[in-house]
């Protein structure tokens, strides 16, 4: 499905990250992995990918992916923005200040500069093979969809996650570029264990956690990385714009 394409993932040390990148490379894909982690190298020489160290928080980290893309491949054909943060549950009035500055450079201003630095090379490849510029796939969250108690910069970033991915949709629509984003429901990753784990008692947090989810619970991640591969596929060529919420159902209240 994925042969002949380049695809970018980032955040791809663990979780959603490294399952898509298998997922991917199980589709022919060649692979351009990064993260903050030094473990994305790991992954990188097991799935005979290229790994990169990166801070996506970094614009400079940004033109640097994009560029080992176009240098190792001559092409960037699909990018899945992974990379990001949350914070430990809490009130607003009670979330200091470093930790929002950084849930906002990494979450939203992150997902910016990835934009920013792909963007013009799909477009160039757009000129260059009859409207084929490529696929942009941001990775948010259910918090980006509605209201998410003790979690509120995070869901702040992450609204703006669909709020970017809308307008680079309707700015490339016709620049042979689709861009759509996924907001995963809490999901059985690292990261939603250590949520979990902060909690006193952890069957009791992940109960709490999964008491508004229709299907009463946790996502999985071959669920999550499934939709990543439908909505990157090359077939799929008239959505764009699109916010995909896998979460169980809570959105349907």
């Amino acid at each position: 499905m994925f042969e002949n394409r380049t695809v970018l993932i980032t955040g791809a040390a663990a979780g959603l990250g490294a399952a898509a990148a298998e997922a991917f490379a199980a589709k022919g894909a060649t692979l351009i992995l990064s993260d903050r982690s030094d473990k994305v190298m790991g992954v990188a020489e097991r799935l005979g990918a290229t790994g990169l160290i990166a801070d996506a928080a970094s614009l400079d980290d940004h033109k640097m992916q994009v560029a080992k893309a176009v240098e190792q491949t001559g092409h960037l054909d699909i990018t899945i923005n992974n990379a990001g943060i949350a914070h430990p549950p809490m009130r607003i009035e009670q979330t200091p200040e470093q930790v929002a500055r950084m849930v906002v450079e990494v979450d939203l201003l992150g997902m910016m500069w990835a934009l920013q630095t792909q963007i013009p090379q799909m477009q160039k490849q757009a000129l260059e093979r009859d409207g084929d510029g490529g696929c942009i796939l941001n990775v948010a969250s259910i918090a980006g969809l509605v209201g998410a108690s003790t979690l509120g910069i995070y869901g702040a970033a992450k609204h703006g996650v669909v709020g970017l991915t809308k307008a680079a949709a309707i700015e490339n629509a016709r620049r042979g570029i689709r861009v759509n984003a996924i907001c995963p429901g809490f999901t059985r990753t690292a990261m939603t264990g250590d949520l979990i784990n902060m909690a006193p008692d952890a069957e009791a947090a992940e109960a709490d956690m999964v008491r508004g989810v229709p299907m009463r619970r946790l996502g999985e991640q071959a669920e999550i990385v499934s939709a990543m591969l439908f909505a990157a596929s090359p077939e799929n060529s008239f959505m764009t714009g699109q916010t995909i919420a896998l979460d169980g159902g809570v959105t349907a209240y």
